[in-house]
């Protein structure tokens, strides 16, 4: 409750900014019609907005007839966490990329979808792997897939307007602030809307830990995981998140520099933060979900390399 409220607090916060750009454009004119606009490029992204991020990473739908067993395994797990956490089975995707990461898109459960890099399967264990969906699942039965594409429509809304107020506002509208006005929106409003937008991200984050490590009963298994995705992801660069950067909060670890930290401009939890706070769940409820799978692999050791030019 706490989680969701601070959600709706942040997206309040976010509409404010966005009002406010509006108002410095035009006045209450410009308010309402940019207003209008949010509503439309909203409406564009709760109806496209899977289909969108799906075809940029060039993700391809996997089924349990896939060739590859560890492709079925991973299917059939996701089908199963589904089953149990009560939800409508969403679509699954595998992405042609080295690094290990995963996310979940669409609009609601029922049209929902989730997905994988390839290097997810190679690099971690199957009872890894589940602990990993079971958080994307708990991302599309707790609607964060649509709280996010409206904050990132929202966000983007915001910045795009504050350059409006800075580039069309009229010298003589000193009742509004004037030129010096005009500037300090158009710098501080996108700032302040990437602070609140991060913000956000990190609060989904911790609620589908929770949640995730109740979908899969093996909360020790997904803080295994994001260990060793943390340490993968600093040496293996994901190319088609390095060309959409604004994508990137969607990953279940940051997929630009592999580094998060509970700072003003981190789009994802601090993984130390998010493992103690999983390793109390397991203490709270010591069981585990059994699951025949390959031996744990070793966290890998950080050669240093950051991937592209976020690290």
């Amino acid at each position: 409750m706490r989680n969701h409220l601070r959600t709706f607090m942040l997206l309040a916060a976010l509409t404010a900014l966005f009002v406010g750009a509006g108002y410095m454009v035009g006045g209450p004119t410009g308010m309402g019609i940019a207003f209008l606009l949010a509503l439309v490029m909203n409406a564009v992204s709760y109806w496209n907005s899977d289909k969108i991020v799906l075809r940029m990473y060039g993700a391809q739908e996997v089924d349990p007839s896939h060739p590859e067993p560890i492709v079925r395994n991973f299917v059939a797990d996701v089908h199963e966490m589904a089953t149990r956490a009560g939800m409508p089975i969403p679509k699954v995707y595998l992405i042609d990329s080295d690094q290990p990461n995963a996310f979940a898109t669409g609009r609601d459960p029922e049209h929902a979808a989730v997905a994988a890099n390839l290097g997810l399967l190679r690099m971690l264990d199957r009872r890894e792997i589940r602990g990993v969906m079971a958080h994307e699942l708990a991302h599309v039965k707790n609607r964060d897939t649509l709280t996010m594409t409206i904050t990132a429509t929202i966000a983007g809304a915001v910045s795009a307007l504050a350059n409006f107020a800075f580039f069309f506002r009229g010298g003589d509208d000193r009742d509004r602030g004037g030129m010096i006005g005009a500037i300090a929106v158009a710098i501080l409003a996108p700032i302040a809307a990437a602070l609140v937008q991060m913000a956000i991200s990190r609060t989904r984050e911790y609620a589908a830990d929770k949640a995730g490590a109740e979908i899969s009963g093996d909360p020790e298994a997904l803080a295994s995981a994001l260990q060793k995705i943390e340490a993968y992801a600093r040496g293996i660069p994901n190319v088609q998140a390095e060309h959409n950067p604004a994508t990137s909060h969607m990953f279940i670890i940051n997929p630009l520099s592999g580094q998060g930290a509970d700072n003003l401009f981190s789009t994802h939890p601090a993984t130390h933060n998010r493992v103690a706070a999983l390793m109390e769940l397991k203490g709270r409820n010591p069981r585990s979900t059994t699951v025949e799978a390959p031996a744990a692999t070793a966290v890998p050791t950080s050669s240093g390399r950051k991937a592209g030019p976020w690290g």
